[in-house]
């Protein structure tokens, strides 16, 4: 990738965050890459195009950033620990406008929409990673669908990213109530063999599968 393309991608994420969807133009990528707007239409062909590119662009980053911390989670108490370290990073760099930004323009922009897509779908995906080692040998492996979780858990956190700009402390309150969720899954892993399999049989008895 050319170092100007490079430039303009990052200056329309700078650009999002800085003037939200609707601000958003060459002449603000432009002046946030510190290039000439006609650059904007010679590599990408229209702002759309940029942004589309610009989100998973973005996406690919920030993912790659955490992979190596990702791979490292061995519990669901590692896995919310470091989820709380995400947040703080996320949300003092601006990407967490940058998404909200994104997602806001992927309900009037379809073509904002497949990219939009495509980069929570990188999150999604090392989440399921984790989910499945963490949860493995788990009795809840068997009764509970890791792909769906996978995306629950990316959902929830876009979710709890975006609820914090209006209530900091409920946010705090939600983040708290998984650690404890996570407590009671480690209880239930630590549990012996005779007492998971009654777990199992009654997880069965009530229907879950």
């Amino acid at each position: 990738m050319s170092g100007t393309r490079e430039k303009l991608l990052a200056g329309a994420l700078r650009a999002l965050a800085e003037h939200g969807i609707a601000g958003v133009s060459a002449r603000t990528v432009a002046a946030a890459a510190g290039v000439n707007q006609a650059l904007v239409f010679y590599h990408f062909g229209s702002v759309d195009e940029l942004l589309a590119t610009a989100c998973r662009y973005g996406a690919e980053h920030r993912v790659a950033h955490y992979r190596d911390r990702l791979a490292q989670v061995r519990t669901l108490s590692e896995l919310l620990a470091l989820a709380w370290e995400l947040h703080a990073e996320e949300s003092a760099a601006g990407h967490v406008a940058v998404l909200a930004q994104l997602l806001a323009g992927a309900q009037t922009q379809p073509r904002l929409v497949p990219d939009t897509a495509t980069g929570l779908g990188l999150w999604v995906e090392e989440i399921e990673h984790v989910l499945h080692r963490v949860l493995s040998g788990s009795p809840l492996a068997e009764f509970v669908d890791l792909t769906g979780l996978a995306r629950a858990v990316a959902a929830g956190f876009v979710g709890l990213e975006l609820y914090e700009g209006v209530d900091r402390e409920g946010a705090e309150r939600a983040l708290a109530a998984l650690d404890q969720l996570a407590g009671l899954v480690t209880a239930l892993d630590e549990l012996g063999p005779v007492a998971q399999r009654a777990v199992r049989a009654r997880l069965r008895r009530g229907g879950v599968s």
